[in-house]
Parts: C-alpha cells; sequence; structure tokens
C-alpha cells in the first residue's frame, strides 16, 4: 500500500487514506437521540480506509457514536493499538535520517497522532512548508473523497435518507462498499463503472474535477462529513508531521507544488 501511495501521490510512509460520512435515515422507531447528529437528523456513521487505487480496504459501520470517536470506536483503531496491524517498521525518508513510522491520512476530523497525520491548520504563506505539506498530503487523500463521491453517485440509496431501521441500513451501506470493490476488479467491469474522467485527474498538477462530483450534486440529501473537532496532538505527532514537511521541500519536492499550493 505505501509503495502504491509513493508511486501514484507522491506520499511517502502512506498505508491508506480515512473519512467518514453520516449517512442520514428516516427517525428510528423508539431511538429516542440515540442516533442524533449534531445536522439536526438522524443518521448512522459510515468510516472508511481507502487505498491509492480507489477501493475500500476496511469499513465500518456504527450507529450511536459521537464524531470525535468514529476513528477511536473502530476494529481499525482497536488494532492499531494493540499492535496487530502489521506495519513496517519506523524507517528515515530518503536521503534524512529521523525515523518516521508509516501512517494513515485524514483530514482535521481525525486526531493528529503518529500513525496518523493531518494538515497544519489555519491559512499558510505561499511557498511555507506548511502549505506545501498540506497541498501534498490533500492531494494524496483525495482518493477517499472520490471514492465516497463515486458511491454515492451510482448507488442512488445514498443519496436520500434511507427508510430502513440502522440495522439494515448498516448492511446496505457495507454492501455498496463490497459492489464498489467487486465493480474495480475486473478490467471489464471497471471500464465500466469507472471509465476515464470518473475520478479526479491532474494535468501539470492541476486538479480537474471527476464526472463523479456533477452526478453527486444533484440532490444529495443524505452523505455528509463528520465534524471537524480541534484536538491538541501529542509533540511526537507534530515532529513527524514536521519531518515530512521539510522532506517536502529538499528530496521529497514535486516541480508543480509551489505553482499548485
Amino acid at each position: 500500500m505505501a509503495k502504491q501511495y509513493q508511486a501514484l501521490w507522491n506520499f511517502l510512509h502512506t498505508v491508506g487514506a480515512i473519512d467518514g460520512k453520516h449517512v442520514v435515515l428516516q427517525c428510528p422507531r423508539n431511538s429516542a437521540s440515540e442516533y442524533f447528529n449534531y445536522k439536526n437528523a438522524f443518521s448512522i456513521v459510515l468510516f472508511a480506509l481507502v487505498d491509492a487505487n480507489y477501493n475500500f480496504m476496511f469499513v465500518g459501520c456504527q450507529g450511536r457514536i459521537s464524531d470525535s470517536g468514529v476513528f477511536t470506536n473502530s476494529e481499525l483503531y482497536k488494532k492499531l493499538e494493540t499492535k496487530t496491524l502489521c506495519l513496517p517498521q519506523p524507517v528515515p525518508l530518503n536521503g534524512r535520517e529521523k525515523s518516521v513510522p508509516y501512517f494513515f491520512i485524514g483530514d482535521e476530523a481525525f486526531p493528529l497522532s503518529e500513525n496518523l497525520m493531518n494538515v497544519y491548520p489555519g491559512q499558510h504563506p505561499k511557498d511555507s512548508k506548511e502549505r506545501i505539506f498540506n497541498y501534498r498530503i490533500c492531494r494524496a487523500r483525495r482518493v477517499v473523497e472520490n471514492v465516497f463521491g463515486l458511491s454515492s453517485s451510482v448507488f442512488r440509496v445514498l443519496r436520500k435518507p434511507m427508510l430502513l431501521e440502522p440495522e439494515k441500513a448498516q448492511h446496505v451501506a457495507m454492501t455498496v462498499a463490497c459492489l464498489h470493490n467487486f465493480l474495480r476488479r475486473s478490467p471489464d467491469s471497471a471500464a465500466i463503472y469507472t471509465p476515464p474522467g470518473t475520478f479526479d485527474y491532474e494535468e501539470n498538477g492541476r486538479v480537474n474535477e471527476g464526472s463523479w462530483r456533477a452526478m453527486s450534486n444533484e440532490n444529495m440529501t443524505s452523505l455528509f462529513p463528520i465534524r471537524k473537532i480541534a484536538r491538541n496532538p501529542l509533540l511526537k505527532a507534530k515532529e513527524i508531521r514536521a519531518e515530512l514537511a521539510a522532506y517536502f521541500l529538499s528530496g521529497g519536492r514535486v516541480e508543480w507544488q509551489n505553482d499548485c499550493a
């Protein structure tokens, strides 16, 4: 996985991009506030880990849970904490000395840690290491945004509130993920399901929007993001992010980054 992220997205030590979405439901029977979310709607949370080739590697569907607990209450996090994910040992980036662990990448909704990198908060000056880093990590994690967007565009059950009880809605969401991977597996089915231009693509570093975006903008009332929650990351996690940011200004730079960031 890390080799694929490096080859396709120029981001080292990445073993997957994570994201979570609220899937809106009709008001479940006898639920009180159990499935009530910050958007004043009832929902379950779909959490996913995606590889560099737009495939789901891990999917979890959870009911009553706060947005801050989407990752920490997942089986993926438990395996990470118990060191049963078989991640490679930390090694220095190319041409550098400080060892850097392998990690997931996410947005501000997920806590910065040694094994989970996210962006520097706030606005940063042009050509600064923080702005370059944010461009590079957002470029790499765009795969998970595309996967969620395409899935909700094609499988229209995700477009509007599901008229199902939470347990059945969870089965539906998990099935969508399985069908997505199944259709991506064969070159013939992938050519129909995701023809060229479906996903966002780049020309000289500039992003062109994929065709799924036009489809997903039509009457999308069901799938919406989890909240971004402020946290105080550990010093070591900040140091790892700083090492990556410094690397992207030296041996790990790409020629178009200063123009695009």
